[in-house]
């Protein structure tokens, strides 16, 4: 499932492409046929997104909603575009652009007010500017829960997905199994300031890269990763290989229905 800085990087593609022109609107696979119709030749005014939701705004229309889930992609192009190949669930397009969303968990057209009870129910967005890590960390500092659970519950954190979770555990030595309520303030604060940093380079470069300088291929003298992901990481799917900085074999778990990866020495359990 894609994490938050792909869908912000979504919403910005929207804007550049889109936003202050008038477009038109298609479902070619007919499940958003009603929701298009209405879409048709308005002008789409805004895109933004919170967490993993993507929000297009389209004035008095109301706004579409889109999750793109486990499958859901968007692919863009150039001009009009040709008769779209495959399910396309919506298709927007100028004269100078085209953009046909695929496989989405959801895509419907909502009005301000459900827009704004979504919104409602998520936490915080590192990527979201107004939004700070103090009402995660109220969630947090009171939770029995896991540390490593409560990053991706998006009703505490919202955009953290797998990789972000298991990297930001990692890059602070913080032992995924730690219940929230036993983690020091001041490490959830340097937590929270890393994915605001780490979540808007993946947004500028578009991969997720978590590795600090010193520790990339190029300075360690160690083979680039090569996985289908994409990007540097520490821990991340690199179960039963030896950590970048301390040689120990790299764990894996699964905890709420996601595989877990961490370092047992550089994420070292309390005694």
């Amino acid at each position: 499932m894609p994490e938050g800085h792909t869908i912000h990087r979504l919403a910005a593609d929207h804007g550049e492409r889109f936003a202050g022109r008038v477009v038109r609107a298609s479902s070619p696979q007919g499940k958003f046929s009603d929701g298009a119709a209405l879409l048709d030749g308005t002008v789409m005014e805004s895109a933004e997104a919170h967490g993993k939701h993507l929000f297009l705004g389209f004035g008095p229309v109301g706004w579409v909603h889109v999750h793109l889930g486990l499958y859901g992609k968007f692919g863009f192009g150039t001009g009009p575009g040709a008769a779209p190949v495959g399910q396309v669930r919506l298709r927007l397009a100028t004269e100078g652009h085209h953009a046909d969303l695929r496989g989405p968990t959801a895509c419907e057209l909502i009005t301000g007010a459900e827009k704004q009870a979504i919104h409602e129910r998520l936490g915080p967005d590192p990527l979201r500017p107004a939004d700070t890590g103090e009402a995660a960390w109220a969630r947090v500092s009171r939770s029995r829960t896991s540390v490593a659970a409560l990053l991706m519950d998006q009703k505490v954190v919202a955009g953290v997905g797998n990789v972000y979770r298991a990297e930001v555990l990692f890059r602070h030595g913080v032992d995924p199994y730690l219940a929230g309520r036993d983690l020091d303030r001041a490490r959830w604060d340097a937590i929270w300031a890393d994915l605001v940093a780490l979540m808007r380079e993946g947004v500028r470069n578009n991969r997720i890269d978590t590795v600090r300088p010193e520790h990339t291929p190029e300075a360690m003298g160690r083979p680039p990763r090569v996985d289908d992901h994409g990007g540097e990481v520490y821990v991340y799917r690199r179960a039963g290989m030896p950590c970048h900085l301390c040689g120990t074999e790299v764990r894996t778990a699964s905890l709420v229905a996601r595989n877990l990866f961490w370092c047992p020495s550089c994420q070292p359990a309390r005694s």
